[in-house]
């Protein structure tokens, strides 16, 4: 239920968000506290296509759009390959470990019916990006703006079987 709450269409664009946190935060003023919030978003067509945004404002909705529109300047396309036997189902071409800051994710492909063993921003980026078969591992820091950038870290440093094989010049 949650989740549909969060998952919205994107109308002609074909791109869904999810909502993955909003964080509020004061600073204390003359007359009390004056809050603010903070909206980190995160944005794919399921094929392949996947950005964050980050956006702040005095009230959610307006944070939601600015992340929202933040993360639909910036998409692009990660890899995946599809599944022998199994049409729709999608996994990541081979292991890899995402780096931003303090956190580190890894992130194995798993065959068909596995579903996307992930926490809560790590399982987001991969659902909006098409991935639905994947085992994931989170170390260090537990923040949901890491993780989602380390995340995307992995997803752009995957390399196709294709690429590896021009690269090394063999065939495999």
């Amino acid at each position: 239920m949650a989740r549909e709450r969060e998952q919205r269409e994107q109308g002609d664009s074909g791109l869904e968000d999810r909502l993955i946190k909003v964080r509020r935060s004061s600073a204390t003023v003359k007359g009390g506290r004056r809050f603010t919030f903070n909206a980190l978003v995160v944005v794919g067509d399921k094929n392949g296509r996947v950005s964050v945004g980050y956006g702040k404002a005095n009230e959610v909705p307006p944070a939601v759009e600015k992340a929202t529109k933040d993360a639909t300047d910036g998409v692009r396309r990660v890899k995946r390959v599809s599944l022998t036997g199994k049409r729709g189902s999608f996994t990541i071409p081979h292991r890899i470990i995402g780096r931003y800051g303090a956190s580190k994710v890894i992130m194995v492909p798993a065959g068909p019916g596995t579903g996307v063993k992930a926490g809560a921003s790590v399982r987001a980026v991969l659902e909006v990006a098409g991935v639905n078969n994947i085992l994931t591992k989170s170390h260090g820091s537990t923040n949901p703006i890491n993780l989602v950038k380390a995340t995307l870290d992995g997803l752009k440093n995957l390399r196709s079987r294709e690429e590896v094989q021009r690269l090394r010049g063999v065939a495999l």
